[in-house]
């Protein structure tokens, strides 16, 4: 790698609930060097996110000179800043003329990225971190397609034309826990490995579901109870129900040779693998640290690059 192109030009911040990652990139959105830590922004002690912010970007000598970009919960209310929310559809063009510019005790300047917003049903639906990654897969080529993004709150997004179109929240990673946690549902679970043919016999009931999810959750109690599936499977048996209920709405609309990307290279990604394959699409998986490819992609549009 030549100077240049190693050379780093910004720093990019994924500040999210639970954790945050920032990463020093290059003049090409390579990332050259990461540092993350559990400090989400529910974890930082007395919300001194100042605190935080210079200790993260202290540790590289360089940073006093490089324009910082920031994406994820940190813009949300309680966060460091509330930022407002750009409507869909949009793509980094909109986010970078939206940037807020925020001043930090030491006088250094944190471009936030603002989230995203949609509506379905009359309700609005929002979102704050995934477009950023988005646009990083965007910037890496994928300028067409429909994503997913496993979590606590799932989103489906579709994007064309180089810019997010649509998509949609799922609670199915918060259900699933409150499901098993505070319900009868959980009663019958034992803890174990990861149990495929109970997931995917999960999934055919979640698809197979529509309209009666309510009905065949109570499935999850009487199959273990009767003896239809070990108590070890039960759990991966709710998983696959709720996963399987996501996809068939999520992809209802969807032909059949499209190709769904998952963000993520988790154990949650690697099962809404196997339950994409169930209902018949083919899946991919987008790049590692595609969200510093966004932060330099949004950082570029911006002119904030020399």
């Amino acid at each position: 790698m030549n100077s240049d192109a190693s050379k780093p030009v910004l720093i990019g911040i994924d500040w999210g609930t639970s954790s945050l990652r920032a990463f020093l990139i290059g003049s090409t959105g390579q990332v050259l060097d990461s540092v993350s830590a559990p400090q989400g922004i529910m974890q930082v002690k007395d919300r001194d996110f100042d605190a935080v912010f210079h200790d993260l970007v202290g540790r590289w000598k360089t940073a006093g000179d490089l324009p910082v970009i920031a994406s994820g919960m940190i813009t949300s209310r309680n966060g460091w800043l509330e930022t407002p929310y750009v409507a869909v559809p949009a793509g980094s063009k909109a986010l970078a003329d939206n940037l807020v510019r925020f001043e930090t005790s030491s006088g250094k300047a944190v471009h936030f990225v603002t989230g995203m917003t949609t509506e379905h049903d009359g309700a609005p639906d929002v979102m704050r971190g995934e477009e950023t990654q988005i646009v990083g897969a965007m910037g890496l080529g994928a300028a067409a397609g429909m994503f997913v993004m496993p979590g606590t709150h799932s989103k489906w997004i579709s994007v064309s034309d180089a810019r997010i179109d649509d998509y949609a929240t799922y609670m199915t990673g918060e259900i699933f826990a409150a499901l098993r946690g505070h319900t009868i549902l959980g009663t019958l679970m034992k803890d174990a490995a990861f149990q495929e043919e109970g997931f995917r016999m999960g999934v055919a009931s979640g698809l197979r579901a529509g309209a009666g999810l309510l009905h065949n959750l109570f499935h999850v109690r009487t199959m273990p109870l009767f003896g239809r599936i070990p108590e070890e499977m039960t759990a991966d048996y709710l998983s696959g129900i709720l996963i399987g209920s996501e996809i068939g709405a999520a992809t209802s609309a969807l032909a059949p040779d499209n190709v769904v990307t998952i963000v993520g290279r988790n154990d949650l990604a690697d099962r809404y693998e196997i339950a994409l394959d169930a209902v018949g699409f083919s899946s991919a998986r987008a790049a590692e640290n595609i969200v510093a490819q966004g932060h330099f992609e949004i950082a570029q549009s911006a002119g904030m690059l020399s």
